[in-house]
């Protein structure tokens, strides 16, 4: 996409507009508090797994548990990053963020969003070696390599955070300055840049992709022979509890996954329904993750209940 506005330091832009979702006026006060609700819940039910693994030992020293409760703190933190704006949105107050505001929104949202596909990715694989190799699992899949893995993936995520914030915002702003958008994204902002764009799409169509289908690809990978393996279970109960194990995960993977190909793979677009596909990925999908994990998942149920009882410690010494 070329731009072809004149620059000048008169016009250089030092911060942005974030128009927010678009709204009946009269709904304001009840998005308002839909919004605020759906924060205050994420945060609570992503905190409580993470009390809840970090209290019961049998399961803060199992990987699987400690890559959840990684995955509820990036949720807390991604949740932080955009859900507030939305909710300042609803109210009198400026709808300004400052440059250097807008510049780490949009890095901190692809830091943490990558971090967490390349932990879905390690989550499929912990539950490969769980299901497929489970006499080598303790080998292949200890504590110390579960932390070596999550720090790789954090390291990568920051990387790629790192990588988009840096080419979209070399690019020149001179005005307009209202992003079409509830936060401040690398579709949204190119469309204001005063230069040529193509390289920004490219490059954001090709990374984003390689990440998202390469982790994606992975995950089915480890599917098919999870899958493959459940099938040679003899018994029904057998099938059941280890499907019963990887549903919640491929629910996660599918609510995160459709979203971000619907917004990041087609360039250029500007569809309607990108803002409502946005919220479900950056709002309801961090609230829906302690739900998913703890209604399907009967390891956390127990875990809730022995916590709830205060009674951890003491199963755990059994």
């Amino acid at each position: 996409m070329r731009r072809n506005r004149n620059t000048s330091l008169d016009t250089v832009v030092t911060d942005f507009i974030l128009l927010g979702l678009a709204h009946p006026p009269n709904l304001r006060t009840f998005l308002f508090l839909v919004f605020f609700l759906i924060y205050i819940l994420t945060q609570l039910g992503n905190l409580l797994i993470l009390l809840t693994v970090w209290a019961d030992p049998k399961l803060h020293a199992r990987p699987m548990y400690i890559l959840l409760g990684v995955l509820s703190f990036l949720d807390m933190w991604l949740s932080s990053v955009i859900v507030p704006r939305i909710i300042l949105s609803f109210t009198p107050a400026s709808k300004a963020i400052p440059f250097g505001g807008c510049v780490a929104q949009l890095y901190f949202f692809h830091f943490l969003g990558s971090t967490q596909c390349f932990l879905y990715t390690l989550m499929a694989y912990d539950r490969y070696l769980a299901i497929c190799q489970p006499l080598r699992y303790p080998v292949l899949m200890n504590g110390k390599l579960c932390t070596i893995l999550v720090a790789g993936a954090w390291v990568a995520g920051s990387i790629h955070g790192s990588i988009q914030a840096t080419l979209t915002f070399r690019l020149p702003y001179c005005g307009p300055k209202q992003v079409d958008y509830f936060f401040c994204d690398i579709p949204a902002v190119l469309r204001l840049a005063c230069a040529d764009t193509t390289v920004n799409e490219l490059v954001t169509f090709v990374d984003i992709g390689v990440v998202a289908a390469s982790c994606f690809m992975l995950i089915l990978l480890s599917y098919a022979n999870i899958v493959h393996a459940i099938l040679k279970i003899r018994t029904a109960d057998g099938r059941r509890r280890a499907f019963s194990t990887c549903g919640s995960h491929l629910t996660v993977v599918t609510v995160y996954y459709v979203p971000c190909i619907f917004i990041y793979l087609r360039a250029g677009s500007k569809s309607s329904l990108d803002g409502a596909v946005a919220v479900f990925y950056t709002v309801v999908t961090p609230l829906l993750n302690p739900l998913i994990y703890t209604l399907r998942n009967q390891e956390v149920k127990s875990a809730l209940k022995r916590l709830r009882a205060g009674r951890g410690n003491v199963d755990g010494d059994k």
